[in-house]
Parts: C-alpha cells; structure tokens; sequence
C-alpha cells in the first residue's frame, strides 16, 4: 500500500493509476478506518483503476464509495481466472460494504448410496463427500431429499437405518410394516436381491425411470407367465408406485439432463435470486436467494458477484448453467467456474424453447419471492416501528438481542441468545453458551444471566469497541421482571456500558400469554393491549428465545446422559462399551464386577479385561 494522506476520492486514485501496470489482478478500496469498502477484479489493473479516477460519469452508489475511498491495495495474479476466484475469496472474507454480498453458504443435502455394508444404506448426506459409496445431488433442501427418499422406499424398499441398528434387530421394524423397507435385516431378502433393488435405484436417480420401467413390466411379465404370482404382484405395486413417483415429481424438462437455473428480479433496491437444481433430467427443488445489493447495481453485475459467490468449494458446478441476463464478463466466469469443476461449465442465455421456459418459470418465482419478502420486510418494519413507541426508544431498533437460561435444578446449565431484526429471526447469529461458572449456585438465574452477558459483551468490546460494525444490539429483551433487569443494568454498568435499553418480560397474572408486564430501569411497569400487533411479536420474540435454550439444554443434557465413566477407561471404544453394558447392564455393574466375569464378556481380550479391572480398583 501506497501512502497518500493528503489526498482522497477521484485524486487519490489517479495517484495509483500512475504506479499500475496492465497485469491482472485484485484491487481493494479502503476508507480512512482501513476497512474495505470494496474489492474488485481486473482483467487489466490499470485500466480498470483508472475508470474510477474520471470525476463524474458514475452510478450514486460508485460515487460515494469513491468518495470515502481514502487507501487501496493490490494484488497481481498470474491468470485472469485466479484474479476472479481470489477477488470472491476477499469478498466473502472480508464482507467489503460496496460489494453484491451472497449471505447464505450453506452446503447443499445429497443422497448417499453407501457401500460400507453388504446390504447398502441409502441416507441423505451433507459436507464432504468422504464415505464410501455413490452420491447423486445436489438437492436444493433438505425437503427436497426427505421427499425423494420416501418416493425412493416406496418403490424399490431400501433400509434406512444406521449399521449398529441393523446388527442388533431381532424382528421387523415398523416400516417394514408399512410396505417402506425389504426388511435385510432378518433376512427376508436375499443380498443378490437387495443389491438388485439398489441398482434399480441408482438408475431411477440416474434419470433412467423410463428404462426401469421397461424393465420391471419385463420381469413382471415373465413372472406371470412363470406362475410366479406372488412375485408378479410385487413387481406390479413397485411399477404402480413408481409411476406415482413420476407424476408427482414437478416439471421434468425433456432436453436437459443436467443444469442449474438462476433467475435473477430487481425491485427498490432488493434482489432475489431463485436457483432450480436439474439434475439426471429431474427437477430436485429450487431455492430462493437475497444477495446484499445497492439501489442503482444492474443485473449483469448482480448476477455475476452472485455466481462468483455461490459456486465454492462446497457446490459444484453443473455442466450447464442457463441464466436470465447476460453477464459483463461471460467467458472469464466460465472459465473460472470450469477449472473450479476440473470439466467445462456452459453459461447460456436461452431465449427460446425449453430452457427458456424454464428461465421464465425461475425468474416468475423470483419475481413472486421478492414481493412476498419485500411484504414481510414492510409489516416487520412497522412492529419495530411499534416497539419504538411502546417502549420510548429513539428509533426503531436495527438489531434485538434476546436472553434466556435453561437448566433443570442447575444441571446442564445453558445460556442461549437469539437475535431479530428488520429481515425477522436472524438465526445464523444464534449463539449458545455453556455455563461455566463454578461457584454459582445450582438454579442461580441471576449468575447465569450475568456470566452470559459478561462473556457476549466483553468479547463485543473486543471486536467491536466503535460499535460500527452492526453487532451491537439497540435492544436488550430479557425473560423477566424487575429483579432481572436491574441485574443486567447493574452487569452493564459494571462493563462500562450504560446506553443500551434493556426491557424486562414477565409474565404477569397468571402467567398467561397477553398478560405480560413490561419493565424497565427507572419507569413503571406497563402492559399492551391484548389484541395488539407488538404484542404478539414480543411474544414471539420470547418464545423463539425459550425454544433455542431448551432445544440446547437438551442436546446438552443427552450428551451427558451418553456419557459414562467407561470413555475414560483405555482401550474402550464405542463397540466394547456396548459389549460391556449389555453383558452387565450398567457401567455401574461393570466398575463391580470381578476380573474372571470381565473375561467372560465376548470381545473383552485377558489383557483389557485387567485393563478394566485394574482402572476401577485403582480409582476406588
């Protein structure tokens, strides 16, 4: 980085224009904080820079970053495409102000054939593809799969269930019952016939249904004619439910096989991006997309940050993505996301036949997805509005954090903190805390409270002490009355921080829902009309706080029930734990017993069985 203290915006930067070159590249504008504004690609760094040095001709947007542009930064590249790949790795790092910003990077669901067992399981899979076996997807969600999978027991009776729990049935399971598994388990299907069944399934998510169809009407046909009845039969309720399966399956395009289509829709400022995933000539869901964009940012360049962003190491691209507008630069996107794939990725355009019906029937669904949002964002602008009023706050907040505790007689102690604004439950800012505390009183709210809320805002302090970043909250809900909320006034002015409004909900009479009393430091409690909107999304509010603590107080509490003193011992793992327990029935029994009825356990070796023994005696 170049030095130029004196000089600022559109002067600032004909500055660095003179000390370019025309090699690729990053390039990063930073404001007088040193905080990224933006950062963009150039096929061609000096004249690219050089576009922002001309004093007027850009977009209100542009001009204000350029504006407050006080500092760049460069970075040469070798190729153009590892310009592109570098320059959305620093976007979706460094988050910049300026940029079109994907906030979703969730991995996508896919089925997994497994091939670690004689009878194969088939089981949805999310993360990397590390176990061994066939994988088909991606699916948009995991609805998507859920629903596939069901089509998938229905017709070709796959199991399931987990390995351990296929080792250790005895009889039948329900879905058996129900027509939805073949029952491998106890033996009521031959291996060569369940691993017929898998391959069926393996062509029907290949996109050869047709094929398999064929086929099964075939056998069942010999199988008439062989008088085998029973069998006949059973071929006839898998084509009946197969062909269920295919006319419930949505739009199934006829000439492509394999594709992802993006439609992207512009309105006031917002965007939405709707994806539908075509693969093996089926239509396996669709999901919508909010990219962060600035009221005066066109479509090509929209849709191009968007496809930078999306299509990391986490989601492939397909051989062919059709597109509702045309990007800027075409052929260097296709280039990036085709050595990304290892294979040739196709960008396309269509503007006639199927595939254009199918970018007319995405670009409908973001069209009708962004006026629902765009609704939703107005009526939950209002109730912040309205929570601003009820509670005589300056301005509608941007962020609200609520807290709440759970525990059952102090144990498994958890603190969890939701968070909410103007787009509704903001759930990838969840945060869950372990109590720590040793010296706190089993069932202490107060101590709780005040060990969550000493962590969350110190660790704020530290990370955000200018509050400039958008983590700090406007507003505090806490689950309780007066005697909670001066505890955390009185943890707040510990810490230093005394401007936040913090507002205590209790329940009131009878601890009924419309009766809750409002608190605050220095004012009387009050109450809302029962039948009043804000009300209802305090509520709400309160709840969704009370549902994530419980729900991780759970998982907590199962965890520990898991827990038994026989991780500790060495030489122990999962399988001689369950050997152990189910020949003696509790770790408590195993800590007992005598070293000869150690050695009797199957699987227990003379040396771990003195392992075992020689472990408890010596802690007793």
């Amino acid at each position: 980085m170049t030095d130029a203290p004196l000089l600022t915006g559109h002067d600032l930067i004909a500055d660095y224009v003179k000390r370019l070159d025309g090699s690729p590249g990053v390039y990063r504008m930073l404001d007088a904080q040193s905080r990224v504004l933006y950062v963009g690609k150039a096929r061609n760094l000096k004249a690219r820079v050089s576009n922002y040095a001309r004093p007027s001709g850009h977009s209100g947007r542009i001009a204000r970053m350029i504006s407050e542009t006080a500092a760049m930064m460069f970075l040469t590249t070798r190729t153009e495409t590892e310009a592109l790949l570098l320059e959305q790795n620093l976007i979706k790092q460094l988050k910049p102000r300026y940029n079109v910003l994907l906030r979703d990077d969730k991995s996508f669901p896919n089925i997994l054939v497994s091939r670690t067992h004689g009878y194969p399981q088939i089981k949805k899979h999310r993360g990397a593809k590390t176990e061994k076996g066939s994988y088909y997807g991606p699916f948009a969600n995991a609805g998507a799969v859920n629903r596939t999978l069901n089509q998938l027991q229905r017709v070709f009776l796959l199991r399931n269930c987990t390995d351990s729990q296929f080792e250790s049935r005895t009889r039948p399971c329900l879905l058996f019952q129900i027509k939805r598994c073949s029952a491998p388990c106890v033996g009521l299907i031959s291996e060569p016939e369940y691993a017929a069944s898998v391959a069926d399934a393996e062509r029907f998510l290949s996109g050869k249904s047709t094929a398999l169809q064929e086929s099964l009407k075939g056998e069942m046909q010999a199988a008439s004619e062989a008088m085998e009845f029973e069998r006949a039969a059973a071929l006839r309720d898998r084509i009946r439910a197969l062909t269920a399966v295919q006319t419930v399956q949505g739009i199934n395009p006829r000439g492509v096989s394999e594709a992802d289509v993006v439609a992207l829709h512009l309105e006031g400022g917002q965007a939405c991006v709707q994806v539908f995933f075509i693969r093996a000539g089926q239509n396996w869901g669709n999901k919508d997309y909010y990219p962060r964009v600035g009221a005066d940012i066109e479509a090509p360049e929209v849709l191009e940050a968007f496809l930078g962003q999306f299509y990391d190491e986490a989601r492939e691209p397909p051989r062919l993505i059709l597109l509702s507008h045309g990007l800027e630069n075409p052929d260097w996107v296709a280039d990036a996301l085709s050595e990304r794939a290892g294979r040739r990725v196709e960008l396309a355009v269509p503007q006639r036949g199927e595939k254009a019906e199918l970018i007319e029937g995405a670009a409908r669904n973001a069209r009708e997805s962004l006026a629902r949002r765009m609704s939703e964002n107005a009526t939950q602008a209002r109730l912040l509005e309205g929570i601003a009023e009820a509670f005589g706050l300056e301005s509608a907040p941007r962020r609200i954090e609520v807290y709440d505790n759970s525990h059952i007689q102090g144990s498994d102690a958890v603190g969890a903190m939701i968070v909410a604004g103007a787009e509704g439950f903001l759930k990838s800012q969840y945060r869950k805390y372990n109590i720590k505390g040793t010296e706190l009183t089993p069932g202490d709210d107060f101590g709780m409270m005040k060990e969550v809320l000493s962590r969350r805002f110190a660790r704020l302090m530290k990370e955000d002490p200018d509050r400039e970043q958008g983590h700090w909250p406007d507003l505090l809900l806490i689950d309780g009355g007066a005697g909670q909320v001066s505890a955390v006034a009185e943890i707040m002015a510990e810490m230093g921080i005394e401007d936040l409004a913090m507002v205590g909900v209790a329940k009131g009479v009878d601890r009924d829902h419309g009766k809750e009393e409002f608190h605050r430091i220095g004012a009387r409690p009050f109450a809302l009309q029962r039948n009043d909107p804000v009300l209802y999304f305090i509520q709400r509010l309160r709840d969704e706080a009370h549902r994530f603590a419980i729900g991780t107080h759970r998982a907590k509490r199962a965890k520990s029930v898991a827990v038994t003193p026989l991780d500790e011992v060495p030489g122990v793992g999962a399988g001689r734990k369950r050997a152990l327990l189910l020949h003696f029935g509790s770790a408590k029994a195993v800590s007992r017993a005598g070293l000869a009825d150690l050695k009797a356990v199957s699987g227990i070796s003379d040396s771990l069985a003195e392992t075992i023994y020689a472990y408890f005696h010596a802690k007793g």
